[in-house]
């Protein structure tokens, strides 16, 4: 594989499980990878636009980004995003009035804190459906989303991805399974608000406030970051401290291939600032 040129970046958008951290596979306990207090310390000082948008739903960003500055990672509540930022970007923009959250409590947290009425699954009145970090979905629970959904309901997902990195290696993504009994038997496949819808990548852009084609898309999955990095037009940055080694980013199809594979992020400074001290 060769390197592509790019412009140079003017922001950068991280993902955390096999980017910044490493997860157990229940979201309970986080690791930092090596270089990535050093890189947003150095950013933050220089005033170099960047934030973080995961595909892990489970909580609201006023939750976890302080468990990520007790480890020593220096992000701040309004510099982390996940999937439910960008839902209840949509959700207002389509003027949904009442969402089916099939979620963790801190799902639901994370939408109203938006202002996103929303409700249980077997709730009357829901105009859309949201599915994302469920680990106690029940049968009953889709039941009454499918329900919605074929009533006329809007269907979205936090995240189509059937895997995520973790401590352990791979772990399955719950919105991933639940979103496709919902679409097996509805006939319908969901939206998806994260990683790497369009819808996910306009935000990015636009917190940042730098055109998309200069925003750096670090990550370590090429059929989530850098899959939204190509498709959206922006700088595609794989790296192999997750789910995807040297080989297997030679051998992705050029869809989902970066522009760059570095071994970690520490090596992101280089692209970013070359040889300046």
């Amino acid at each position: 594989m060769t390197d592509e040129t790019f412009p140079p970046p003017a922001g950068v958008m991280f993902d955390l499980d096999g980017t910044l951290i490493l997860s157990d596979a229940m979201l309970g306990g986080y690791t930092l990878l090596p270089g990535a207090v050093d890189l947003l310390t150095e950013l933050e000082q220089r005033g170099f636009p960047f934030l973080a948008l995961t595909n892990g739903s489970a909580y609201p960003s006023a939750q976890q980004a302080p468990r990520l500055r007790a480890l020593g990672l220096p992000i701040a509540d309004d510099r982390l995003f996940t999937p439910n930022s960008v839902a209840a970007h949509v959700f207002r923009a389509r003027g949904h009035r009442r969402v089916m959250v099939l979620g963790t409590e801190g799902v639901i947290a994370a939408l109203e804190e938006e202002g996103i009425p929303t409700c249980l699954p077997g709730d009357d009145g829901a105009d859309a459906v949201y599915v994302a970090w469920a680990p106690d979905c029940r049968m009953e629970h889709i039941h009454a989303a499918c329900s919605a959904v074929i009533a006329g309901a809007g269907f979205y997902s936090a995240s189509d991805v059937p895997f995520f990195a973790s401590k352990s290696g791979r772990a399955f993504g719950y919105s991933c399974a639940i979103s496709g009994a919902i679409a097996r038997v509805t006939g319908r496949e969901p939206e998806v608000t994260g990683k790497p819808s369009l819808h996910a990548m306009t935000f990015v852009a636009d917190r940042l406030g730098v055109p998309v084609d200069r925003v750096a898309v670090v990550g370590d999955d090429p059929r989530v970051e850098t899959e939204m990095a190509r498709s959206g037009g922006a700088i595609g940055i794989g790296v192999t401290t997750g789910t995807t080694s040297a080989a297997e980013w030679a051998a992705t199809p050029a869809a989902c291939r970066p522009h760059r594979v570095i071994g970690g992020v520490a090596d992101l400074r280089a692209i970013l600032f070359g040889g300046s001290a």
